[in-house]
């Protein structure tokens, strides 16, 4: 008879009861909760901080062209200051003493439009327009509409 007392408090005590189970999915909800935007905006962050690199590759070789075209290593049109032409110009190269010399490997995508359809700035543009005048490139931007997390525009980056 004792064994059969213990039998039945072993079988009771088997199982979760419906409390636990209500706290744990409670637990699991809340967890859930902060973790989904918490994972947004580590995944904006790393946007931004690929749009941040983009940007400044593709200002590094506007600048590497610009002094390339000022030391007189090539010709340039009149009108463009030194400045590239567009940002292919920079992909494909330019003839420097018979050499193909290229200022950009190719053309990031814009992580935040993704696509390599920049916004540009020559420089007879005012620096206030969103407009390109097509003279030549002196400064290029996001044409996203999106703000940062730390609350400026990307377009203004």
């Amino acid at each position: 008879m004792f064994r059969t007392v213990n039998r039945a408090q072993h079988n009771q005590s088997r199982g979760f009861t419906l409390i636990e189970l209500i706290v744990a999915t409670a637990i699991l909800v809340v967890l859930t909760g902060l973790a989904v935007p918490l994972a947004r905006v580590t995944i904006k962050r790393e946007k931004e901080h690929e749009l941040r690199h983009d940007l400044w590759e593709m200002r590094d070789a506007i600048d590497r062209y610009k002094d390339a075209a000022d030391r007189g290593a090539f010709q340039i049109k009149v009108g463009t200051e030194g400045y590239p032409p567009d940002l292919q110009t920079m992909v494909d190269g330019v003839d420097v003493g018979g050499k193909k010399v290229r200022f950009l490997r190719r053309i990031p995508n814009d992580p935040m439009t993704d696509s390599t359809d920049w916004g540009l700035r020559s420089m007879q543009d005012d620096p206030a327009s969103d407009s390109w005048g097509g003279q030549n490139v002196f400064d290029v931007f996001s044409k996203s509409e999106g703000t940062a997390l730390d609350g400026t525009k990307y377009k203004d980056w």
